[in-house]
């Protein structure tokens, strides 16, 4: 199984003291920001990496967020050329470049010098991003498909083609031939965040590319595999564990009690104040709002219907006792339990790769690099040694 970390890069200082009623002022002002903070922040994360690399942790991954305090990762494939000089054989998943907001040719470009840059690292996640990032850049919600899979088309045709042209809705070009070429061939890996979407499920199994389903575990991640592993299906591709990542916290302590009174402030921190600070996650406003359809998640069983309606209360509204709660089904505890509460979710699923958040809620750094080490000595040759053979939703596809 590979493990990567996957890192927010929040901004390091805690900002509940800025809120009114239940949120974070949006636009921030910069009066908010601190310069000192910011240089911190991304020195210690990139430390971070470099012990992830040491520890033999099989890669990092990062987004793209814009405009707010949930994560300093404007530019992820900035993030990747430093990480590419500070790090040796860590793999660099850039989770992703939001295709729909930037011109494609760039992209295409910077990815093929991030692949040199690293020798071959790169795993490039394609992602459509959140509506604020729509408003920020000034980008109809409603256009945000058609642009991700225009954008999608320039980008590997970039990377392919000898020679291409491409005329589109959106972007236009004429005899390109893009240099420098990346390592990898035909080119890096690509990867796709689902968050649940059933167009953006159908994509990925068209175009064969492996996924991340969902934000969290349960019956909607089941949903998402068994409708990715139908869409792979009709395109006459087979579903195996390579085309599943799982993304899950972890923390390691000497009991499922210590663990919780140790993360849940950061756990709280980033529901009740950071996620979604500036941008709303409702999948009925974002219908209304075109950025999905309105069948959207006609594939999700009833009983998951609640999980896709991603309501903000239920981000903002978190106690410490919903966080203990949770907590009996995560893998947080002892080595042991977070080793088995891994493999179980991943064998349940069938993933053979793995994205551990240690560090969501601006952890102080000491805390982050010392969860960093412990699960690689605890529970990271474990995971490594187990691999997942099967995904069960094919046989339920073939059923």
């Amino acid at each position: 199984m590979k493990v990567f970390v996957f890192d927010l890069l929040a901004y390091g200082e805690n900002l509940d003291h800025l809120k009114t009623g239940t949120e974070l002022p949006y636009p921030l002002s910069k009066r908010h920001f601190k310069s000192d903070v910011a240089v911190r922040t991304y020195a210690e994360h990139l430390d971070a990496w470099e012990e992830l690399d040491r520890l033999g942790y099989d890669g990092v991954g990062f987004n793209e967020h814009h405009c707010s305090p949930y994560g300093l990762m404007n530019s992820p494939n900035l993030m990747a050329a430093a990480a590419a000089q500070r790090t040796k054989r860590l793999k660099l998943l850039i989770y992703g470049n939001l295709l729909p907001l930037h011109e494609p040719l760039r992209l295409a470009e910077e990815l093929a010098m991030l692949d040199c840059l690293s020798n071959g690292r790169v795993i490039s996640g394609f992602a459509r991003g959140i509506p604020r990032e729509y408003q920020v850049h000034n980008v109809p919600l409603a256009d945000s498909r058609a642009r991700f899979e225009e954008a999608y088309e320039i980008v590997t045709r970039a990377w392919t083609e000898d020679v291409f042209s491409y005329e589109g809705k959106f972007w236009s070009y004429k005899d390109v031939a893009i240099w420098p070429r990346p390592v990898q061939r035909p080119h890096p890996p690509i990867m796709i965040p689902i968050v649940g979407s059933q167009e953006s499920i159908e994509f990925a199994g068209r175009h064969d590319i492996p996924i991340t389903p969902g934000l969290a575990g349960g019956g909607l991640r089941d949903d998402i595999i068994r409708f990715y592993a139908k869409c792979l299906a009709a395109a006459g591709h087979r579903i195996t564990p390579d085309h599943l990542s799982l993304s899950m916290n972890a923390y390691v302590a000497d009991s499922k009690a210590r663990a919780v009174k140790e993360l849940a402030p950061y756990h709280l921190y980033f529901n009740r104040t950071l996620f979604s600070h500036g941008s709303f996650t409702e999948t009925a406003k974002q219908r209304e709002a075109g950025y999905v359809s309105q069948s959207s998640t006609d594939y999700v069983r009833p009983e998951n219907q609640r999980a896709a309606a991603l309501l903000r209360e239920d981000f903002r509204n978190l106690t410490i006792e919903d966080v203990a709660r949770q907590a009996e089904q995560q893998p947080w505890g002892t080595p042991q339990e977070v080793t088995e509460r891994i493999i179980a979710q991943a064998d349940r699923s069938g993933a053979n790769m793995v994205q551990i958040g240690f560090n969501r809620g601006a952890m102080p750094h000491d805390m982050f690099i010392e969860q960093i080490r412990r699960f690689a000595a605890d529970v990271l040759p474990a995971l490594q040694a187990h691999e997942v053979r099967r995904v069960p939703a094919v046989e339920e596809v073939a059923a």
